[in-house]
């Protein structure tokens, strides 16, 4: 018999997700905010997700053998609640209750959980039910499933999970060993978190923004140091100024914040609005900066002698999505491969759950390969849905897909591409993407300001052939997901400008055929129109929505753009007239 194991993220929180596991072959994961238009889904349940993990494996409720959780009862004998308890005595009331009632969300987690799965046909008590610590579910989902077999080293950075906020440990022969674990209020992630919220942005949302208006700032014009104790292998966030609850939270119009008003006294008032400036790019920089040398510090010292002896690293946890940590910890030399979990963040521990439930009853899990995890649709479905759409779209069934979309891309249009099933994580990789020409001038700015509605300063990524890598980058390391910044060699930064960064680093995909053959047939045109086998890339959404599922969500967001090409599978969807060579034959 198959073991069939479900994953299930959220319903404390935020990323509500789903993950199925067939005899240690993942087949279906997805993130429920797909389904309900909802970003992040905060405090929803992964009903849909999990409706769509079952309908794609064609399993029913009863098949189920093991549902595993990401969130554990942690006991009153091991230091974490003692931690909290002291650390936050400033707010008793919360001191008090993690000592005596530590463990309440735990059961509201399992009760929450419990109700969906009867209202889907499960009956409690007819599966295995296996709840496994947060950070070991991040650190399961790295290590597991990166493919190394030899000792690696495994560190994970988030905000917190049940109190852990920090991991560092070692795989070996598929078992996970816990080295040092940090608690909260001492998160990493939750003191990043908390600058994000005083840059303007939102928590859990708005990290990677942060680190997108760092390289415009100088790190070393603001000293941000008095933000947190470190001396090489312990730290402590001072929360006089961040990652703070209760009273001292800084309040505007009624909202709390993670930071404090004496941060405001100190570095002045919060910033608003999308202009990036001064001193907040440089506050940006200057966080980063600190990010980095603590991360790299704190790896050095727990994890630098397993490091030396194989090389090997897996990452997970919300900070593992920081790509300039990432480029930093690939660029030393006793590092020989990084894995990083393409959905780092709490989406992914549906995933590590699973994972370490599989791996836990003896079956190993694959290698993982790809994120084209989610819903698909047959050119009949786009049809139905271009029918049935009040837009009224127009739209025809092309052939030659990547060689017509490619001469699009190449007279200087965006075009929504939506191919295949969709990503599982934050990431669009040629199944719900955009895509540009990253020669063609200021295609990066057109798509910012008229489609995407963002700010102007946000960079684009490139996906390439993933022998282009080697040509573009000056280093040469896997990168199938978008999670490191390379450097880019000078002759490429003249060939696709629109790509690369102002401090000229790009977050790359290099892509390998077998998992995504027309994403790639369409490098393969772009490359005999210009010479690169580069496109821009960026998700299928606006600003604040989540990336599109259906026909009919990629249908909503382009008409509420200014994009004039959307191509799902073989239909092309058109605003004006369709392009002439449409009914020209192209070279193959």
């Amino acid at each position: 018999m198959a073991l069939t194991i479900l994953g299930l993220s959220g319903s404390l929180s935020h990323d509500p997700s789903a993950a199925l596991y067939i005899d240690g072959k993942l087949v279906a994961a997805a993130e429920e905010e797909r389904f309900l238009r909802d970003k992040h889904a905060k405090n929803k349940m992964p009903l849909e997700a999990t409706k769509f993990c079952l309908d794609f494996a064609g399993l029913k409720p009863s098949d189920i053998d093991v549902v595993a959780v990401p969130f554990a009862p942690i006991s009153l004998s091991t230091p974490a609640r003692w931690h909290y308890a002291k650390r936050y005595w400033y707010a008793p009331d919360r001191a008090l209750d993690v000592l005596f009632n530590g463990n309440r969300r735990y059961r509201r987690y399992v009760g929450r959980i419990r109700e969906m799965l009867e209202s889907l046909g499960f009956q409690w008590g007819q599966f295995e039910f296996d709840s496994v610590e947060h950070h070991l579910a991040h650190a399961s989902s790295a290590y597991h499933l990166s493919g190394f077999t030899e000792k690696t080293a495994i560190m994970g950075i988030d905000g917190k999970g049940e109190y852990a906020t920090t991991f560092f440990g070692y795989g070996e022969n598929g078992k996970i060993h816990k080295i040092k674990e940090f608690y909260d209020p001492d998160s990493l992630g939750g003191l990043y978190g908390a600058i994000t919220e005083y840059l303007g942005f939102e928590m859990l949302d708005g990290e990677y923004k942060v680190m997108g208006m760092a390289p415009y700032g100088d790190p070393g014009k603001y000293d941000l140091s008095r933000l947190i104790d470190f001396d090489g292998k312990e730290f402590r966030v001072n929360t006089d100024y961040a990652n703070v609850i209760g009273l001292r939270r800084y309040k505007e119009k009624g909202k709390g914040f993670y930071f404090t008003d004496k941060l405001i006294e100190w570095l002045g008032p919060r910033r608003k609005g999308d202009i990036a400036d001064d001193p907040y790019i440089h506050y940006a920089a200057s966080i980063q900066a600190l990010y980095e040398e603590v991360a790299l510090k704190l790896m050095d010292h727990y994890l630098g002698d397993i490091i030396k002896e194989t090389g090997k690293i897996a990452f997970s946890g919300g900070g593992a999505l920081n790509v300039k940590l990432n480029q930093k910890i690939i660029a030393r030399p006793e590092v020989k491969e990084l894995f990083v979990q393409p959905a780092s963040g709490d989406s992914g521990t549906a995933v590590g759950a699973a994972s370490f439930a599989s791996e836990r009853r003896g079956v190993k899990v694959e290698k993982m390969e790809h994120v084209y995890l989610g819903p698909s649709f047959t050119n009949e479905q786009v049809i139905e849905a271009c029918e049935a759409h009040p837009d009224k779209p127009k739209f025809r069934k092309i052939d030659q897909v990547p060689q017509r979309i490619a001469r699009i891309l190449n007279e200087g249009n965006p075009v929504a591409w939506f191919q295949g099933r969709m990503e599982f994580g934050p990431r669009a990789l040629g199944g719900r993407s955009i895509v540009g020409c990253p020669s063609y001038p200021g295609i990066a700015d057109r798509i910012n300001e008229q489609i995407k509605f963002r700010e102007r300063w946000r960079p684009f990524c490139p996906s390439m052939l993933d022998r282009v890598a080697k040509e573009m980058f000056k280093v040469d390391h896997p990168a199938p997901y978008m999670t490191f910044t390379f450097e880019v060699k000078d002759e490429w930064k003249t060939r696709v400008p629109e790509v690369v960064h102002e401090d000229g680093t790009s977050r790359g995909q290099a892509l390998v055929r077998e998992y995504n053959p027309r994403y790639y047939e369409l490098m393969e045109e772009m490359e005999k129109l210009t010479g690169n086998g580069v496109v821009l890339n960026t998700s299928l959404n606006r600003r604040g929505e989540p990336v599109v599922c259906t026909p009919t969500d990629a249908m909503n967001m382009f008409f509420g753009s200014d994009l004039q090409y959307l191509i799902m599978e073989d239909i092309l969807v058109v605003k004006g007239e369709f392009p002439e060579h449409l009914d020209q034959p192209v070279e193959a």
